[in-house]
């Protein structure tokens, strides 16, 4: 059985339901190269752990997850501490994050309590059902940071809410609110904020109740279409997000957001 020892990940054990808490929340549990590799690592090491049979992902604070950490970049905005890491391995660490998530088994739920935005939007929407927070807002925001929505946006969005929104949502980096992303079908359903977690719970441990082999067979049928999409266009995406973190664009967004002002673009390709 894993121990489960992170450094920005809380991982506790109800029964039979494993919880994984996102916990940077002085950075609104903004993804840099530990957590990257920790949540990586986690959903590996869950997909072989016979005494889980739900899971629930969840963020410390005001939300899941704002995406990468734009902060751990150099004072000007040169290189992300994933940037930092040898060509393609960016987009190998992408990858398994999203490859160990499919292969998890377990049903997992995400507890959507707050802002999700970047990367954590992709996490939340890989995960199996989403129960959003009425206070909650998700969106991908890639393109505002002069990147490419490459890390599994390209993938999932689609797949939930049909090719045309998702190009809408996905090219403007818009942020929605929760009632608007389940109108959409973005999400699942909408609770008030202080029953979030108490509600994901009672479906966790509903399904975790449940009969394990049938639950995770049509989890696995279902999947095989997201494997398609995934197949088809991560690797894609996640060069193409490499290739854009080394724009001048990324580096003005980047600049940008630590100076407090509004990007200048160039528009150039």
């Amino acid at each position: 059985m894993p121990d489960y020892k992170y450094e920005t990940l809380l991982v506790d054990q109800d029964g039979p339901v494993l919880t994984i808490t996102l916990n940077r929340p002085e950075r609104l549990n903004a993804v840099d190269r530990v957590m990257h590799r920790e949540l990586e690592e986690v959903f590996g090491e869950v997909a072989f752990d016979g005494s889980v049979c739900a899971v629930v992902v969840t963020g410390s604070g005001r939300g899941v997850c704002s995406g990468g950490d734009v902060r751990s970049k150099d004072e000007w905005g040169q290189s992300n501490v994933l940037e930092q890491r040898p060509i393609g391995a960016v987009s190998q660490s992408g990858r398994r994050i999203l490859h160990n998530m499919l292969w998890v088994e377990q049903p997992i739920i995400c507890a959507l309590n707050g802002v999700a935005a970047g990367l954590g939007a992709t996490i939340a929407l890989f995960c199996d059902i989403i129960y959003a927070s009425d206070q909650s807002r998700i969106g991908d925001t890639h393109v505002k940071a002069g990147l490419v929505a490459g890390d599994g946006g390209a993938v999932i969005w689609p797949l939930l809410v049909g090719v045309a929104k998702a190009k809408e949502l996905l090219m403007t980096g818009d942020i929605i609110d929760a009632a608007e992303a389940e109108r959409i079908g973005l999400v699942n359903k909408v609770v008030p904020h202080d029953l979030l977690m108490e509600s994901a719970m009672e479906l966790a441990h509903r399904l975790a109740s449940g009969p394990a082999l049938a639950i995770r067979g049509t989890k696995h049928a279902i999947n095989k279409k997201v494997w398609a999409d995934l197949n088809l266009a991560l690797d894609m995406g996640l060069a193409l997000e490499e290739r854009s973190s080394r724009h001048d664009d990324h580096h003005e967004a980047a600049r940008s957001f630590v100076e407090k002002r509004t990007p200048e673009y160039k528009g150039t390709i």
